[in-house]
């Protein structure tokens, strides 16, 4: 079957932004693998991973209760001081308000809320600003947003940057995350592509996502270089620091590692903390906890001896 070409639009934008060399990029990230990472510098790795977690549940089942649970969890993932709170709870826009009454004001996990009509963002954009509108009234601090795939498919740059633009003004001062759902605009260039015009208008500070991990497929390595690269290359061009989420499929304490090693060889130690680099992937947090305590007793203890987290995202 021959390669749909890219609608004009889209081509112009490659040719504005780069294209990506997709095997360089698969034998760059090869090498994250290899790294030996041992002793202190492995519990500082772990710790800081567990720092980046957004513990999420997203799921129709959710109650008060449910989210009362979470929101204990991410303050104190283990019995043990020294490993520190999870960087948010992310849950839907109607948990909010009870996440808030279970964590208090002034409570250093965050609260996130997806928005937008997640997963799809198939819904009219008054209705998308409307559940951002709530959910910030609620005492959310962070809102994650997916874009409008179909019309940045389409070549419609406009209408995915009016749309961002228009949830960057209903968020108001609050942290935003742009989920580009890699899965579905299916190439590196895309990807890098849609990273650009998503960074043009957020606000330093504000965050570009892989994914809403309800596809088949989710954070890479791959996609993760490609996403950094890009984040690399708009601030040696503008100065402006964008963080970035991986989301969906990081399920280990290596793989979290190995995504840290990318950072770092990438943007270097000023992403190397929670404020610029998360994680989207709660079934996470047990296996780096379960690690820390492996390196503090020398012996693994049983995974059901560590509380269960919530699903992965």
């Amino acid at each position: 079957m021959p390669v749909k070409s890219p609608p004009p639009a889209l081509r112009r934008l490659f040719d504005e932004v780069g294209t990506v060399d997709s095997v360089g990029v698969e034998e760059r990230v090869a090498k994250y693998g290899t790294r030996s990472i041992k002793k202190a510098a492995k519990v500082w790795g772990l710790k800081t991973a567990v720092s980046m977690v957004d513990l999420t549940t997203l799921e129709g089942k959710d109650t008060p209760a449910k989210v009362a649970s979470l929101c204990q969890k991410g303050v104190r993932p283990h019995d043990d001081d020294a490993i520190p709170p999870v960087a948010a709870v992310c849950v839907y826009p109607s948990m909010v308000r009870h996440a808030r009454r279970a964590l208090g004001s002034a409570a250093k996990v965050r609260i996130a809320s997806v928005a937008t009509a997640f997963p799809s963002g198939q819904a009219p954009l008054k209705t998308r600003l409307a559940e951002v509108r709530a959910a910030v009234a609620d005492g959310a601090d962070e809102i994650d947003m997916v874009i409008n795939r179909g019309a940045f498919l389409a070549g419609e740059f406009g209408v995915v940057q009016d749309e961002i633009s228009a949830v960057v003004e209903a968020c108001g001062p609050l942290t935003l995350k742009v989920i580009l759902e890699v899965s579905e605009l299916e190439t590196f260039d895309n990807i890098r592509a849609a990273s650009f015009l998503a960074m043009r208008v957020i606000r330093p500070g504000d965050f570009i996502k892989t994914s809403t991990g309800k596809t088949s497929l989710n954070a890479t390595l791959g996609n993760n270089q490609v996403m950094l690269e890009a984040i690399r290359d708009f601030y040696l061009d503008t100065g402006v620091a964008i963080a970035m989420k991986p989301a969906g499929g990081i399920r280990t304490a290596k793989q979290a590692l190995q995504f840290l090693t990318a950072v770092k060889e990438t943007l270097g130690d000023a992403w190397l903390n929670n404020t610029r680099y998360r994680f989207g992937a709660s079934a996470l947090l047990n296996d780096l906890v379960r690690q820390l305590a492996k390196e503090k007793s020398g012996a693994y203890q049983a995974p059901f001896y560590f509380s269960e987290s919530a699903e992965s995202y």
